[in-house]
């Protein structure tokens, strides 16, 4: 392994990258419990594309040598965002408020099997977050066995779990959890 670097992305310079990250997120995303095939990923890249427009947009690509390793990506929660309303616990009117400016949100954060266990995910996790002035972050992560370890990473890095997200009719479950950044809790 030589030295991994980070570059980021902003704004529409990260839709460009979405041809040297793509094999990864194949890769990954194949693995269970998410066991993803050729439609899951063509979803994806509709996605990415359409997420690459929201404001505050940033990606981070994790690589050793000229291959990429990893990636992580996300942006700015809107005003209107419908994030909170998929969570099934009761939270208050306080924490659901966004302007556009209150959190972030993750929405992916990979690496390949053979470079897990490295410190990269937090590597690329505190390069996404580098210089952000929100009050939160939020993310979501599978329930299952197979997603233990980033589980356990999130909750090293100081996520706390608020709920069960279900984010569309026939998406798995996923456990809704935020990290605050501004010193003060935010109530849920």
């Amino acid at each position: 392994m030589t030295e991994v670097t980070y570059e980021r992305y902003e704004g529409q310079e990260a839709a460009g990258q979405l041809d040297a990250f793509l094999s990864a997120y194949e890769e990954v995303y194949a693995e269970p419990p998410y066991s993803e095939g050729p439609s899951d990923v063509a979803q994806f890249i509709d996605h990415y594309l359409f997420h690459t427009q929201r404001p505050g947009m940033r990606l981070i690509i994790a690589r050793d040598g000229e291959d990429v390793i990893g990636f992580t990506y996300g942006y700015l929660l809107p005003r209107d965002t419908g994030w909170w309303a998929n969570v099934d616990q009761v939270l208050a009117d306080d924490f659901k408020r966004e302007d556009g400016n209150r959190t972030w949100v993750i929405l992916e954060l990979a690496v390949r099997e053979k470079w897990r266990r490295r410190g990269i995910a937090a590597a690329l996790h505190a390069a996404l977050l580098k210089g952000l002035h929100v009050e939160r972050v939020t993310l979501t992560v599978r329930p299952e066995p197979e997603a233990a370890p980033a589980q356990s990473a999130y909750a090293s890095w100081g996520y706390r779990t608020v709920g069960v997200s279900h984010p569309w009719e026939g998406a798995p479950f996923y456990k809704a959890m935020v990290l605050e950044l501004a010193g003060r809790p935010a109530r849920a």
